[in-house]
């Protein structure tokens, strides 16, 4: 599956916010905090169109958890389809796949190094191995850490310094390398800064 692999930083100055949570991206907004390009010093914020301020924030979300437009779209797609505001049903199911709750349970620094560690087999899900990071969680599923990846220097440098709080939508166990889907996330569980609204305005369209 694609996914996108040109300069970060780039992409995080164009949005005005910092998309993979790198320090990098930190430095290159606080150094340039304009928008990249040759005209991006110049360029007049205050004339944005309805368009440019909708493609940005779905911009912004597909960035944040990885996905290209196809599968962006085709989330939407469902969120529009299932009873419930379409914006938070479509923020919910971005939430709930696999790599994202693996960058939510702490193991893991960024989405993009969560999306890794499902591919490369670090994951259980029910116990059994799964290294899709695009498999959708629910309710009452366990997610754990294999016995061997446990081990990992990575992991257990990310468990012990990043020090983020597991959602409430997850339950913590096993000193950690344990998480129990509680509940399916509500819209003040997450802190993505996106207005879904705008995304679901650009797709109806």
């Amino acid at each position: 599956m694609s996914r996108y692999t040109g300069p970060r930083a780039r992409v995080s100055r164009r949005l005005g916010t910092n998309i993979w949570g790198t320090a990098g991206e930190n430095t290159a907004m606080e150094m340039r905090p304009y928008p990249p390009g040759e005209h991006g010093r110049t360029r007049r914020r205050g004339n944005v169109s309805e368009y440019l301020l909708q493609l940005q924030e779905k911009q912004k979300a597909r960035f944040t958890y990885g996905l290209n437009e196809k599968q962006f779209r085709n989330l939407y797609a469902e969120a529009n389809r299932r009873q419930g505001v379409t914006g938070e049903n479509l923020l919910r199911y971005c939430e709930l796949r696999l790599d994202n709750v693996v960058y939510r349970a702490g193991w893991a620094s960024t989405r993009p190094q969560a999306r890794q560690f499902v591919n490369h087999g670090h994951i259980n899900v029910n116990g059994r191995r799964l290294d899709i990071p695009s498999y959708r969680v629910r309710k009452g599923d366990v997610i754990t850490l294999r016995d061997k990846s446990r081990q990992l220097l990575i992991i257990q440098h990310n468990m012990d310094t990043l020090g983020r709080a597991v959602v409430p939508w997850l339950e913590a166990s096993d000193g950690g390398q344990e998480v129990t889907v509680r509940e399916l996330p509500l819209r003040e569980h997450i802190d993505v800064p996106v207005r879904e609204h705008l995304i679901v305005e650009l797709y109806s369209k």
